[in-house]
């Protein structure tokens, strides 16, 4: 079966004023990624994490190396509407609805609107009674939520996220990290999320992998041993927070 995401000894680097040899932020990286798998990403900042999503997204080029998805050129993929994105700016329209910032995916791909799936799509991310209100009248959390809605509604086959949590308090945080293994417990996409939180790539994760300091390269790769649906409980477990010391130890060496 071909890999749903192929990073193939990808390099990137990234042009610098005033100096000819710019700043390589990536390092002839290789990650395959299986369909239907989720797969988190960890690393210092300015490791190249967003950078590696981006190209994955087609919204950057490799410098060196290769980069598809599902056998086929990011670019057209995307072109596709096949890849659905979250970043950690929710990025809604503010003077749409919640329910028209999700079907705007449907107007850029010049689809019709399919007003049921959205329905559905907004009581799985429980925003089922919310769908004509404002997104400034909804709290940070939902407001993710709604992103995450939109960024599902085409029905996407690999599904992206930047830290789509990470200006989210501590609390609400944990409680988006049990929403998300909900929602995607129902679809099941193939997914890659950057994060900077360790207790957030275990708790969501099939598979974490820990990048290096720039120039990124990949230093680890842990195998989650936690079954699913996994209890918040699993978090207050003597293997989780073994897990977690691993590899906050191998973020820091």
């Amino acid at each position: 079966m071909n890999a749903a995401i192929s990073i193939d000894k990808v390099s990137k680097r990234f042009e610098l004023a005033g100096n000819k040899e710019g700043v390589l932020a990536l390092s002839e990286l290789s990650l395959t990624i299986a369909p239907g798998e989720f797969v988190a990403i960890l690393g210092p900042s300015g490791c190249g994490k967003s950078t590696l999503l981006r190209l994955v997204a087609s919204l950057e080029k490799p410098s060196g190396g290769s980069v598809s998805v599902n056998g086929a050129a990011p670019g057209l993929v995307s072109a596709q509407h096949a890849l659905g994105v979250a970043f950690q700016d929710h990025a809604l329209l503010p003077w749409l609805t919640i329910r028209d910032n999700v079907a705007l995916p449907f107007r850029l791909a010049g689809r019709r609107v399919d007003e049921s799936a959205i329905t559905r799509l907004l009581e799985l991310v429980g925003l089922g009674a919310f769908g004509n209100a404002r997104p400034k009248q909804l709290s940070g959390g939902m407001r993710q939520r709604a992103s995450i809605a939109r960024a599902l509604v085409l029905e996407p086959e690999v599904l992206l996220l930047d830290e789509p949590f990470g200006a989210l308090d501590a609390v609400t945080r944990r409680q988006m990290n049990v929403e998300l293994q909900r929602i995607w417990s129902a679809r099941q996409i193939t997914t890659m999320l950057i994060t900077h939180s360790v207790d957030e790539a275990l708790f969501l994760a099939d598979r974490v992998v820990v990048m290096s300091g720039r120039p990124g390269r990949i230093l680890r790769e842990v195998t989650v041993p936690f079954g699913r649906p996994r209890d918040p409980a699993v978090m207050r477990s003597e293997a989780f927070h073994r897990l977690v010391d691993d590899l906050t130890a191998a973020l820091e060496a």
